[in-house]
């Protein structure tokens, strides 16, 4: 992890440096810009795309992230040193005071190592230089031997002894264990001689495609009907999922094979050349054997365009890492308008979109529960059957591999050689993941190749994933918050942080190894997560890398790990003595299992505090004496009240504090007004927090303010905050007042707000508020607007309709003016996604036209409503339509607009009605829908009503699975 210490290192000094407060670094701003130059000096060199992984780069890595990690707790322990003045010190304020370990000589000493390291970084860079050039430009390579494991290469260096009797697994495919002797063997290292791999290997294996059936025909019928133009044809998923063996079983079918002219395949890898590319090709489809080798690449070129031009060709590009090899072939490639084709195997989709951007990206997926149990059972047994005695059990194994074929082939072929007892198979249920990684090492490099792929931005934060618990669902907006904190990302002008850290995470998605969970209808990423095996992996390699520790039930740590680690993640109810971890150099705790603990908050140089788990009696009052902290979130039941002392705390960036409470009880959060004087601070969430109208200095950097009440909207307080893009606020209802008293007309001087939800809580009878007032307004770049326990008139629905760029529209507990609801020609031309719980609406007139956009139509206890427009069903780009307990007579129209439109020919319409308590989130992700489960109507709609309510009077509710709170 040395590109992150060396940026969050670099980071901290410019600040240092950039300080107004010149008494900051005294006499030593010499040595802090000489150590700032040679930080950056070795961030320029690891982000250099030249240098691979290797041996080398990694002990150079190793070197630079210990030195760097020393100098940063040389300076943050004596920037976290209190004066006398009360306030923060930044720098050696008493030269000859600090405590042995935190002399000045010690920072001397890692600049010194660190001038070292850079001395052999020029070193190796000079070797570099004067290292030869291959014909097409690229470094030569080694000469170690290739193996094939389906999609990914594997380098071995002692061939004749080791793997004299080695087993070869299909790694990413799902194939039998092919036994080999020393003539196989000889042949297979003299057919993989070169990094680049012919059909004649790819043709030798047969493959079993259990579980694949599907994506095969899928695959044939792109390849030999459809368009006669030359086609493209990407398959795209993550290592082990069996992407090669589909290529390969499409390659050698008998259909495909009578089909082309030509056949072709080579095995591109990360470390290509591409003179030995070109040849592999050749070797396919000629006879000139290691001829080929020796001819230049142009003639090379020139001898595979003619051998194309006159056939009808299939072409297997397998296992491509870079854009760059596909450019280095794909105008050799004829198009002669007579169906040829080519298969282009990646786990990167960015590869797959470049080298084809108008055809659609076969995506692997994993294997159904059904799927993977028919190929465990056919590893195991073959074509016998699975004994009675082991078939629940063999289920529970099939389920903890988590639909990976490469895992379901290797802990097949480990209980094909074992003993068939229950008692083994027990054994291995419980330890599926150690069984896999502990026995197949290969396993574990197959998916190291990936992380040995990715630049060395986005390596700390794949790494940080492991903090996260197993099948954890990750609210994207929490991780991208952590990954700012954590000073991960390099700032992009003019990009903010936030911006940033969503382009690394659709990067680390990109190449399959983060997995989408949720999406909202206008496309916004929302929760992720992480396939078991790829966490463990990362747990392993972070550990490695000093980067990460995590703590369960199962794992014994002592003191003096826990005192080394960066980072610690704490799964159970672990107990460790605190007493010597006050020099400890932890610099982020997270408590991310529910406990009924209380810890000590004792790690002086912490940054990330995440404690939500952890019920607190109090505020932690000596929160407030860590001053590095940049995050902070937490509950506790006590005094409803954060001190003003927080502010001392200059470097927080998110602060979350929300309280348990006891059944109905609702106690307000006091919030001091110095609050919003922190300069680094960019996202406060409280739930029922009071915040007074800041009176001076604002905040430029605040994004984010959510759980709010009674929040006066002034010009002047909006001054203050004029930056933010997430809003949340709630009004109570007291009949001594009138709304309008908190100036809501001003939010539209927000001009960066996206994100708006305002909560009016219903009066003691559930009625909504009065109309809003007349000139209500609000921002043009608003995105998403939640309006709950409200009564709007229609000139302001037609000021939301006349926002540009509004893509989501919730009504919660609504009322409109009066029972009948004319949409407008051009309102809402970019509206996505419409929630309604609205009991007076009657009648809804609408057009097709009139909401062009359209995707999810939500709606959510109307009993009045007539039924839903027939021309709802119209609208092209309509998906949805999602029914909570609604009236039978608009359960009636939808599924009669769902059947009209069948009719049509548009089957992509479809109808959701959702069960009583049942969130959108939850319907939309699960699909378990029984609409015979229903209690009656009236029924349905007293207890609707009665859960609204208490929603709407609580607020935010807490979701235990990802342990985030989100407004439902």
């Amino acid at each position: 992890m040395a590109y992150a210490a060396l940026l969050s290192l670099t980071q901290t000094l410019e600040q240092i440096l950039h300080s107004h407060d010149q008494s900051r670094i005294l006499h030593e701003e010499k040595q802090i810009t000489s150590l700032y130059e040679k930080l950056s000096f070795l961030l320029s060199f690891l982000e250099d795309s030249t240098h691979k992984y290797s041996e080398t780069i990694t002990s150079l890595e190793g070197r630079i992230r210990d030195a760097t990690y020393k100098a940063e707790d040389i300076i943050e322990s004596n920037l976290s040193k209190p004066t006398s003045h009360g306030v923060i010190s930044t720098w050696f304020w008493e030269k000859n005071s600090p405590p042995a370990f935190l002399q000045y000589e010690g920072l001397q000493k890692v600049i010194e190592e660190l001038d070292s390291i850079s001395k052999d970084v020029e070193k190796m860079n000079d070797i570099e230089d004067l290292q030869p050039s291959m014909p097409d430009g690229s470094r030569s390579s080694n000469n170690s031997t290739m193996v094939e494991f389906d999609d990914d290469l594997i380098q071995i260096t002692e061939l004749p002894s080791k793997l004299e009797s080695i087993s070869v697994v299909e790694m990413d495919g799902i194939e039998d264990v092919v036994k080999m002797d020393r003539n196989d063997l000889e042949d297979l290292q003299q057919r993989n001689s070169l990094s680049a791999t012919s059909s004649k290997f790819a043709s030798t294996n047969k493959n079993a495609m259990v579980g694949f059936d599907d994506d095969l025909l899928q695959i044939k019928e792109r390849l030999i009907g459809q368009s006669s133009m030359l086609k493209i044809i990407s398959i795209v998923g993550m290592g082990g999922i069996g992407k090669t063996t589909l290529a390969r079983n499409i390659y050698n079918d008998s259909h495909i094979v009578h089909y082309f002219d030509i056949r072709a395949w080579t095995t591109v890898s990360q470390k290509y050349n591409v003179q030995e590319l070109l040849a592999s090709l050749l070797n396919s489809m000629t006879d000139l054997g290691h001829k080929l080798y020796e001819m230049e690449i142009e003639e090379l070129k020139e001898k595979l365009y003619q051998k194309l031009q006159c056939n009808r060709y299939l072409i297997v590009m397998d296992d491509v890492w870079e854009t760059n090899a596909w450019e280095e072939v794909r105008r050799l490639f004829p198009d002669k308008n007579n169906g040829s084709r080519i298969i282009l195997t990646t786990r990167l989709s960015n590869v797959a979109v470049y080298a084809d951007s108008s055809g659609p990206i076969h995506h692997m997926n994993f294997l159904s529960l059904e799927k993977s149990l028919k190929l465990l059972n056919q590893e195991v047994f073959g074509e016998e059957c699975c004994p009675s005695e082991l078939e629940e059990i063999g289920i529970t194994i099939a389920k903890k591999c988590k639909g990976l074929p490469l895992a379901l082939v290797v802990i097949g072929g480990l209980l094909n050689k074992s003993e068939k007892t229950r008692a083994y198979w027990e054994y291995v249920a419980e330890n599926v993941k150690s069984a896999v990684t502990r026995n197949y090492d290969d396993f574990v490099e197959v998916l190291s190749l990936s992380y040995n792929h990715l630049p060395h931005r986005l390596r700390a934060c794949f790494l940080y994933m492991g903090v996260f618990p197993e099948d954890y669902v990750i609210h994207v907006s929490y991780l991208i918050r952590l990954w700012v904190a954590e000073g991960f990302l390099k700032p992009i002008t003019p990009k903010s942080l936030e911006e940033v850290a969503k382009e690394y995470l659709e990067d680390l998605i990109d190449r399959n190894l983060i997995m989408v969970r949720d999406r909202s209808y206008s496309g916004e990423l929302k929760t992720c997560s992480i396939h078991d095996l790829i966490r463990d992996l990362i747990v392993r390699k972070a550990q490695e890398e000093k980067f990460l520790h995590v703590m369960n039930q199962k794992v014994e740590i002592s003191p003096e790990i826990i005192k080394s680690q960066r980072r610690l993640s704490i799964h159970g109810e672990i107990q460790f003595d605190v007493g010597d971890m006050y020099d400890s150099t932890v610099r982020s705790l997270l408590h991310l299992a529910d406990s009924l603990l209380s810890i000590n908050i004792c790690f002086p140089l912490l940054r990330v505090l995440d404690a939500r788990n952890i019920t607190f009696n109090k505020f932690p009052i000596e929160i407030v004496q860590l001053v590095n902290l940049r995050y902070i979130a937490l509950i506790y039941t006590g005094k409803c009240k954060i001190p003003a002392s927080i502010s001392k705390l200059c470097n927080l960036q998110t602060l979350i504090v929300f309280r348990r409470l006891r059944h109905f009880e609702v106690r307000i959060l006091y919030l001091p007004s110095e609050i919003l004087k922190m300069p680094q601070l960019r996202h406060l969430l409280f739930e029922h927090g009071f915040l007074p109208c800041p009176s001076d200095a604002g905040n430029g950097n605040l994004q984010t303010l959510t759980g709010v009440i009674d929040f006066r909207c002034t010009e002047e307080a909006l001054g203050k905050i004029p930056n933010l893009k997430t809003l949340g606020i709630a009004y109570r209802y007291d009949s001594r007042k009138k709304w309008s008293i908190y100036c809501l007309e001003n939010l539209v001087n927000l001009h960066q707000l996206e994100t708006l939800k305002c909560h009016f809580l219903t009066k003691p009878w559930g009625e909504p508020w009065d109309s809003l007032a007349v000139d209500l307004a609000f921002p043009p770049n608003l995105k998403k607007l939640t309006l709950s326990g409200c009564r709007i008139s229609w000139k302001n629905m037609s000021t939301l309709g006349s926002l540009p760029n509004l893509e989501v529209l919730k009504l919660k507990n609504f009322d409109f003016e009066d029972s009948v609801w004319k949409t407008n020609e051009g309102e809402f031309r970019k509206l996505k996604f419409l929630h309604i719980q609205c009991y007076n609406l009657e009648f809804w007139e609408v057009e097709k036209t009139h909401l062009p956009s359209l995707r999810c139509l939500s709606l959510r206890g109307c009993p009045n409503l007539n039924c839903i427009p027939s021309e709802i069903g119209e609208i092209p780009t309509l998906q949805v339509i999602a029914l909570f307990p609604c009236g039978l007579s608009v359960e009636t129209s939808a599924y009669s607009i769902q059947e009209e439109q069948e009719d049509l020919g548009n089957d992509g319409l479809q109808v959701h009605n959702a069960k009583i308590g049942t969130s959108f989130r939850k319907m939309y992700m699960s699909n378990e829908l029984d609409p015979a489960n229903k209690p009656p109507m009236r029924e349905r709609i007293a207890i609707f009503m009665a859960l609204g309510l208490l929603k709407v009077f609580f607020g935010m509710g807490q979701n235990k699975k990802t342990g985030y709170w989100i407004d439902d």
